[in-house]
């Protein structure tokens, strides 16, 4: 924790510090919002570079649908749908506008929105290796990676990541079924069930008693030490990043499916939950590519880890954590437990994403409650954190214009893998609270 007297001159010129602190549910939105064809400048990767990543996902197609039966369906594309929420958006009390969830949590192989980003990663380095080895040429069928030769090729490799839980289990899996020797460094706040899925398919889990920071420094000092390994850095990684933002146009085609228009008259907004910031960032960064000024973003995270809002508020981004300020960083929302910012997805997008706003775990456990009884859809706590995103935007004057006909979008993050057991627990708990109208 910092010093007392720095602390008071951080609220000092920061007063939303002080509702930070207070741990109460609030929402900020960005005064400097930028035009996209301006503000896009700051990310340092363009169209092209997401054009690229599209591309490798759809060269190891024909591998990931031999690799994970469960791709065949789809031509191993990892692809989740977007499905209306009438009755959850009649029980919000949303009256204007049509609400729709993005259906991340039920992503293929692992399923949460870490499948993009991660899985990306893995087959991007596997891809380099083996090329360079000469096991691939242009032109190949990737499938050719599923054979014992290659797994074999890859096992003189590894790869680490440090995670509270969801990208582990993208990295390890992806890298245990190409064969690479994976380790996952996890944090406390990482779920049992995960620990165990992940040994189950051969990864090396290795658990810290303390937060996901840390974790990821473990990971970093493993590879540092080790010439073979490759790891997988959550708060830096371009290549995670791309992989989210490959879902912008998969979106923009998706809309144009259905029939839903996203332009000026017909605004777009997005719900996010947000940890140390790469999914939402990427996810954000390929949306704005498709829609421009036609989106708008908005990451939600709990009371008790707002890390990146305190990051792009104060403009100190990964050099201040919410710890310094005096929250705990302890949350039932584990994907998002995350208490210092990406410094790099802060800087890249914060002329970009429209607003903040945070959310306590009560509200997580009414909201995943709440869905699952009006569409019997089931989420993990972190997943629904974007619906808590929608009432600041309907009440804040700037969206006014044209909110009769906006579409608002929450991104559910995971929750298909969730054991039923756990699952049933977390509803619930929801339940619970909102027979008791607890807040």
């Amino acid at each position: 924790m910092l010093p007392t007297p720095a602390i008071a001159a951080l609220r000092e010129k920061f007063p939303l510090i002080i509702e930070l602190m207070a741990l109460q549910p609030l929402s900020w939105f960005n005064p400097s919002i930028a035009p996209a064809a301006e503000a896009l400048k700051d990310v340092g990767l363009t169209a092209a570079d997401v054009a690229q990543a599209s591309a490798r996902l759809a060269r190891f197609a024909p591998y990931l649908a031999r690799a994970f039966p469960e791709t065949q369906a789809s031509g191993g594309i990892i692809e989740s749908p977007v499905v209306p929420l009438p009755a959850m958006q009649a029980t919000l009390g949303m009256t204007s506008g049509q609400l729709w969830l993005k259906q991340d949590s039920h992503l293929p192989i692992s399923g949460s929105i870490k499948a993009r980003g991660g899985i990306y990663e893995v087959l991007k380095h596997a891809e380099m290796l083996a090329l360079d080895a000469g096991l691939l040429k242009q032109g190949d069928d990737y499938s050719l990676l599923a054979s014992d030769a290659v797994r074999a090729f890859f096992g003189q490799y590894a790869i680490a990541v440090g995670s509270t839980g969801n990208l582990g289990l993208s990295i390890g899996i992806m890298s245990a079924r190409l064969g690479f020797r994976a380790t996952v460094h996890m944090s406390a706040d990482a779920r049992q069930w995960k620990k165990d899925t992940l040994r189950s398919y051969g990864v090396t889990v290795v658990e810290y008693a303390t937060d996901y920071s840390l974790a990821v420094e473990a990971g970093r000092r493993q590879a540092e030490n080790d010439p073979t390994c490759h790891f997988v850095d959550d708060e830096n990684s371009h290549d995670l990043f791309l992989g989210y933002a490959v879902a912008g146009q998969r979106l923009q085609a998706q809309f144009e499916e259905l029939g839903v228009a996203v332009d000026a008259q017909h605004p777009l907004f997005v719900y996010l939950p947000c940890g140390v910031g790469g999914g939402p960032g990427g996810v954000a960064f390929g949306l704005k590519l498709a829609f421009g000024d036609a989106v708008h973003c908005v990451f939600v995270e709990p009371t008790h880890s707002p890390c990146m809002l305190l990051g792009v508020h104060t403009g100190l981004h990964e050099g201040i954590s919410v710890q310094e300020i005096g929250i705990d960083n302890l949350t039932a929302a584990d994907g998002l437990a995350v208490g210092r910012p990406s410094g790099f997805v802060g800087r890249a997008m914060q002329r970009l994403i429209d607003g903040y706003a945070t959310v306590t775990d009560e509200e997580l456990y009414r909201l995943l409650a709440t869905l699952e009884q009006t569409q019997g859809l089931r989420l993990e706590p972190s997943a629904v954190a974007g619906f808590a995103g929608i009432a600041p935007v309907l009440a804040a004057p700037q969206y006014q214009q044209h909110l009769d006909t906006a579409t608002h979008l929450v991104w559910g993050t995971g929750g298909s893998m969730v054991p039923e057991q756990e699952m049933a627990a977390y509803v619930a708990r929801g339940r619970a609270l909102l027979a008791a109208g607890a807040v």
